[in-house]
C-alpha cells in the first residue's frame, strides 16, 4: 500500500484533511490547513476561474509559509475537488494542468464509467497529482478501482454532512468491509481515506483503526475563521446538538431552488430546517419553494437559528461536537494532537494487558 506521505512529504502524521466542499472550501482555507501539517482542499463547482483564483492565494499562502517541504514532482501542496456531473472536463484541464495541485479529488459523475475518463484526462494533463474518487458503498469502490485506478478511494460514510450516496454506511463498516473487498480483489494495494462524521482526534483515531490512512473533516471546519460561509450558517452550526436527530439525509435539499439536478444515487445531509419540515408535514413542493425563494432574497439569505431557516445548513451528524469557531491551523493541531493522544492511550491499555 503506498503511503500517503510519500507524495505529500510536509504532512504530518495522522494525516488531517478538510472536505473539499464545493462552495466552502476557498484557498485561504487550503492553504492554512496545509501549512498546519494537513492536506489543505479547494471545493469547486462549475467556475474554473473561481478555482484558479484560489489556488493563487493558496499557493501563495504555502510560499511564505516556512518549512512546508516541496513534493517529490513539485506539485502544489494542496488537493482540489471537482464535480464531474457539473463541471466541464474541458475547462478544468488547463487549470490542472497549470497549477498542478498535489491531488484531484472526483466526486459525483453522472455515470460511474466517467470517473475513467476524467482519471486519463487529468493525469495527461498534470501527470505528478495523483487522482483520489469519492464513494459510498462497496460496490461502487470496486467498480471505480477497476475502471478509474484511483490512487486513492476516499470513502464517505453516511453520517457525512453535504451530499453522498443515498446508499451507504457508517464508517466503522463500510472501511473495513471495503478494505477486505479490496484485498480480495487483488486491490491491496489501493490507498483509503475516510469522511463522514469525523469531528474531533477520536474520530480521527477510529478512522485509522478501520484501516484508513488519512482523516477527512467536514463540518468541523466550516467553524473556521477561514470558511467562505454565511455568518448565520456558521452559527447554526455551533448551535447545533444531538445530530443524530438534528440533521436528516433527504433529496428535499436539492428541490428547493428548482428540480433537482444531482444523479439519482446521491442525496444530502443539512440541518432539519422549516424546508425539511414542511415537506414532512405534506407541504406541496411548490409551495416549499415559493417560501425558500422568497427567504434566500433577504438579508439572511434563509438562513436561521434553532431550525427555522428555509435554506439547507449542510451538516454532519458530528455537528454537536463543534463548539466554537477557530483558526483552521489550530483545528488541524489540535484534532491531531487529540488523535495521537488517543492512539497512545488505547494502545498502552489494551496491548500491554
Amino acid at each position: 500500500m503506498v503511503d500517503l506521505l510519500s507524495y505529500l512529504p510536509w504532512a504530518a502524521s495522522p494525516l488531517i484533511m478538510n472536505a473539499p466542499m464545493g462552495g466552502f472550501a476557498n484557498g485561504a482555507l487550503a492553504g492554512s490547513v496545509t501549512v498546519a501539517g494537513g492536506l489543505g482542499f479547494i471545493g469547486s463547482i462549475m467556475n474554473m476561474t473561481d478555482l484558479a483564483v484560489n489556488l493563487r492565494i493558496a499557493s501563495d499562502i504555502i510560499k511564505d509559509a516556512p518549512g512546508i517541504q516541496q513534493t517529490p514532482d513539485d506539485t502544489l501542496q494542496v488537493g482540489v475537488g471537482l464535480l464531474p456531473f457539473v463541471a466541464n472536463l474541458t475547462q478544468a484541464v488547463p487549470v490542472i494542468a497549470e497549477y498542478k495541485p498535489a491531488v484531484v479529488w472526483l466526486f459525483a459523475a453522472h455515470e460511474l464509467a466517467d470517473f475513467g475518463e476524467w482519471a486519463t484526462e487529468l493525469r495527461a494533463a498534470s501527470p505528478a497529482s495523483k487522482i483520489w474518487v469519492q464513494v459510498g458503498n462497496v460496490k461502487t469502490a470496486l467498480y471505480v478501482a477497476e475502471t478509474a485506478e484511483p490512487d486513492a478511494l476516499c470513502l464517505q460514510g453516511n453520517d457525512a454532512g453535504g451530499h453522498g450516496f443515498e446508499q451507504s454506511a457508517g464508517i466503522i463498516s463500510l472501511v473495513p468491509e471495503t478494505r477486505d473487498a479490496l484485498d480480495r480483489a487483488g486491490f491491496a494495494n489501493m490507498t483509503i481515506v475516510a469522511s463522514g462524521g469525523i469531528t474531533d482526534g477520536r474520530g480521527v483515531a477510529s478512522a485509522l483503526a478501520l484501516g484508513a490512512q488519512g482523516a477527512v473533516l467536514g463540518t468541523r471546519f466550516l467553524a473556521s475563521k477561514e470558511i467562505t460561509i454565511h455568518p448565520i450558517n456558521q452559527a447554526a452550526i455551533i448551535e447545533a446538538q444531538d445530530g443524530g436527530v438534528t440533521t436528516v439525509k433527504s433529496k428535499v435539499f436539492d428541490e428547493l431552488a428548482g428540480p433537482n439536478i444531482w444523479p439519482e444515487v446521491y442525496d444530502g445531509r443539512s440541518l432539519a430546517v422549516q424546508s425539511y419540515v414542511d415537506w414532512q408535514n405534506g407541504v406541496p413542493i411548490e409551495e416549499i419553494r415559493e417560501r425558500y425563494a422568497e427567504a434566500v432574497a433577504g438579508p439572511d439569505r434563509g438562513f436561521a437559528l434553532g431550525l427555522r431557516g428555509r435554506a439547507a445548513i449542510w451538516a454532519g451528524s458530528g455537528v454537536g461536537l463543534v463548539k466554537e469557531v477557530e483558526n483552521a491551523a489550530d483545528i488541524v493541531k489540535s484534532v491531531r494532537r487529540e488523535a495521537r493522544r488517543v492512539l497512545h492511550r488505547t494502545a498502552q491499555k489494551y496491548l500491554d494487558c
